[in-house]
Order: C-alpha cells, then sequence, then structure tokens
C-alpha cells in the first residue's frame, strides 16, 4: 500500500513539474510573439515617417492600423519604445491585449481613461513589468540612481507634436492602501499640483534635482513592482519640451 501511495505521490509531481513546464514555455511563446508584433509595428511606423530621423514615428500610419493608439513612449538606450493606447469606454482594454486587439498576456501600454491626451496635467500611463527589461520592465532599473543618470529623459510623440520629458522622481508605493498617484490627472489649483508633486519627491528613492512648478505638464509610467503585495513602481518626469 505504501509503495502504491508512494508511487501516485511521484506520478502527481510529475504531472505538476509538466503543467509548469507548459505554462513557462506558454509565456515565453507569448512573449516572443509580442515582440515581434513590435518590431513589425516599429517598422511601420520608421519606414513611413517623414523623415529620415531616428526619432521620428508616423502616428498617422499607425492609427490606420488601430485609431486606438493615441501616442508613443521612447527612452533612448532602452528596450521602451512602445505604442501607447487608450479606450475611454472600455478602461483597461489593453491590460491583456496586443497592438491587433488580439489576447495577449502581456498586454499594450495604455494611457488611463481620465486623461486627455493634449490637456491633462498629468498623462498616466501603465504597462506590465515583464522580466528581462521587458515592456515596463525596464523601469525596475530607475531604482538606481547611476542608471537615472544614465537614462534621465522620456520622448513621447502624439499625433500632433513630440515631447520630451525630464525625470522628476521615482518610487514605490502600494496600489489601493498607499499613495494614490493615479488618481491625479488634472490640477484644481497650484496647492493641489504642489501637494501631488512634493508627495512624488518624498517618495522617490533619490533627489533628482529636477523640480516641477504650476504650470508644468507630467507624465507618470507606472508598473507593479513585486517586493509588496500589490506594489508599483512609478516614474514621473515633467514636460521640458
Amino acid at each position: 500500500m505504501k509503495k502504491i501511495i508512494k508511487i501516485l505521490f511521484v506520478l502527481l509531481l510529475i504531472g505538476i513539474m509538466l503543467i509548469s513546464i507548459f505554462f513557462i514555455f506558454k509565456d515565453k511563446k507569448e512573449e516572443y510573439e509580442q515582440e515581434e508584433i513590435f518590431e513589425e509595428i516599429i517598422d511601420v511606423a520608421k519606414e513611413n515617417a517623414e523623415d529620415t530621423k531616428e526619432d521620428v514615428v508616423n502616428m498617422k500610419e499607425l492609427y490606420k492600423i488601430n485609431n486606438d493608439i493615441v501616442g508613443w513612449i521612447k527612452i533612448e538606450n532602452t528596450n521602451i519604445d512602445y505604442p501607447i493606447m487608450q479606450t475611454k469606454e472600455r478602461p483597461n482594454y489593453y491590460l491583456r491585449r496586443n497592438f491587433y486587439k488580439q489576447y495577449s498576456i502581456l498586454g499594450t501600454p495604455y494611457i488611463a481613461e481620465n486623461c486627455n491626451i493634449e490637456n491633462s496635467d498629468n498623462l498616466i500611463i501603465y504597462g506590465h513589468h515583464i522580466n528581462g527589461n521587458k515592456m515596463f520592465g525596464e523601469l525596475e532599473n530607475y531604482k538606481s540612481k547611476e542608471y537615472y543618470n544614465n537614462h534621465k529623459n522620456i520622448k513621447f510623440y502624439t499625433m500632433k507634436k513630440k515631447a520630451e520629458y525630464k525625470i522628476i522622481a521615482v518610487f514605490k508605493t502600494v496600489a489601493y492602501t498607499g499613495f494614490q498617484y493615479y488618481k491625479f490627472y488634472d490640477a484644481e489649483n497650484e496647492r493641489e499640483f504642489n501637494t501631488f508633486v512634493d508627495k512624488c519627491k518624498e517618495l522617490s528613492f533619490y533627489d533628482t534635482e529636477e523640480i516641477a512648478v504650476y504650470g508644468d505638464k507630467l507624465i507618470t509610467l507606472s508598473t507593479c513592482e513585486y517586493s509588496n503585495q500589490n506594489g508599483r513602481l512609478v516614474v514621473v518626469a515633467r514636460k521640458s519640451m
């Protein structure tokens, strides 16, 4: 009887191992497929650009493919070089969908539904934290000030213009019970703006020596942070040009 139990236990362990291998393979396959899609999109954006500069993105061509695209984000010398989506009537739609609206565990970076791409004081962009510096997993490196020193600027393109932002703070918090940075997208007054910026600076891993004043436009990149349950890693930057 004991021998049968041992055999069944071993078979159970083998079954669990095989299931785990299956899901790991499945996730890796989806990562590879998503990377191929992003490469296709980048090719479309670059080859049809109106000039040949490396940092030009042809939003019009991308819009023809999917009119949910509202922007493109790029941080030089990193893997962050992605389209940004927005679906005001379907919040979090791209949490698990690729650029072609097909299911994807990696999703596609997207802007919070309450943000107005042209007018909001703070554009909040969400992206998954994927190992290997993929998607917004690259933001994990910003915990190091040395890394920040070499990657201080964020480029953000829309259909109408190109902007550059300088990072003012990098911090972690806990969603729902911690600093609710994701509720700030338009300042009712100077006090509210300053309160938000001061809290970001207070929580920051280090002093960036960059400041933001009332009237500045901000961009906030948000991803998961795994040192706490419901942890969030946040990078906040102000528009400089």
